[in-house]
Protein backbone atom coordinates (compact mmCIF):
# COMPACT_ATOMS: atom_id res chain seq x y z
CA UNK A 1 0.00 0.00 0.00
CA UNK A 2 2.81 2.62 1.08
CA UNK A 3 4.62 1.32 -1.95
CA UNK A 4 1.87 2.23 -4.16
CA UNK A 5 1.18 5.71 -2.63
CA UNK A 6 5.35 6.38 -2.87
CA UNK A 7 5.02 5.75 -6.42
CA UNK A 8 1.87 7.87 -7.57
CA UNK A 9 3.38 10.63 -4.95
CA UNK A 10 6.80 10.21 -7.37
CA UNK A 11 4.96 10.93 -10.13
CA UNK A 12 2.74 13.35 -9.25
CA UNK A 13 6.06 15.20 -8.38
CA UNK A 14 7.74 14.40 -11.77
CA UNK A 15 4.67 16.01 -13.14
CA UNK A 16 4.84 19.24 -11.04
CA UNK A 17 8.12 20.03 -11.82
CA UNK A 18 8.02 19.95 -15.38
CA UNK A 19 5.05 22.15 -14.81
CA UNK A 20 7.06 24.44 -13.26
CA UNK A 21 8.04 27.66 -15.57
CA UNK A 22 11.66 27.69 -17.10
CA UNK A 23 13.98 29.99 -15.86
CA UNK A 24 16.69 29.74 -18.43
CA UNK A 25 17.64 33.27 -17.14
CA UNK A 26 18.60 32.53 -13.64
CA UNK A 27 20.83 29.16 -15.12
CA UNK A 28 22.69 31.59 -17.41
CA UNK A 29 23.48 34.03 -14.69
CA UNK A 30 24.61 30.88 -12.19
CA UNK A 31 27.25 29.62 -14.52
CA UNK A 32 28.41 33.66 -15.47
CA UNK A 33 28.59 34.05 -12.35
CA UNK A 34 24.92 36.49 -11.60
CA UNK A 35 26.66 39.88 -10.04
CA UNK A 36 24.37 42.05 -11.99
CA UNK A 37 21.55 40.14 -10.70
CA UNK A 38 22.61 40.71 -6.89
CA UNK A 39 19.32 42.37 -5.84
CA UNK A 40 16.95 41.55 -8.95
CA UNK A 41 15.43 38.74 -7.26
CA UNK A 42 11.87 38.67 -7.13
CA UNK A 43 9.30 36.61 -4.83
CA UNK A 44 7.44 34.34 -6.80
CA UNK A 45 3.56 35.20 -7.48
CA UNK A 46 0.64 33.38 -8.35
CA UNK A 47 1.45 30.08 -10.60
CA UNK A 48 4.91 29.87 -10.17
CA UNK A 49 4.11 30.05 -6.28
CA UNK A 50 1.38 27.37 -5.73
CA UNK A 51 3.84 25.07 -8.38
CA UNK A 52 6.67 25.62 -5.70
CA UNK A 53 4.56 25.13 -2.74
CA UNK A 54 2.51 21.61 -4.21
CA UNK A 55 6.58 20.33 -5.45
CA UNK A 56 7.67 21.25 -1.07
CA UNK A 57 4.85 19.21 0.09
CA UNK A 58 4.74 16.27 -2.11
CA UNK A 59 8.86 16.18 -1.99
CA UNK A 60 8.45 15.80 1.93
CA UNK A 61 5.50 13.47 1.68
CA UNK A 62 7.32 11.23 -0.44
CA UNK A 63 10.69 11.37 1.46
CA UNK A 64 8.47 10.36 4.58
CA UNK A 65 6.99 7.54 2.96
CA UNK A 66 10.21 6.66 1.88
CA UNK A 67 11.60 6.42 5.67
CA UNK A 68 8.29 4.65 6.59
CA UNK A 69 9.22 1.66 4.01
CA UNK A 70 13.14 1.53 5.30
CA UNK A 71 11.09 1.63 8.95
CA UNK A 72 8.81 -1.28 8.10
CA UNK A 73 11.05 -3.35 5.77
CA UNK A 74 13.51 -3.19 8.56
CA UNK A 75 11.05 -4.92 11.42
Amino acid sequence: MLLIAMIVVGFLLIVTVLMQPSKQQDALSALSGGAGDLFATQKARGFEAVMQRITAILGAIWFILGLALVYLSSH
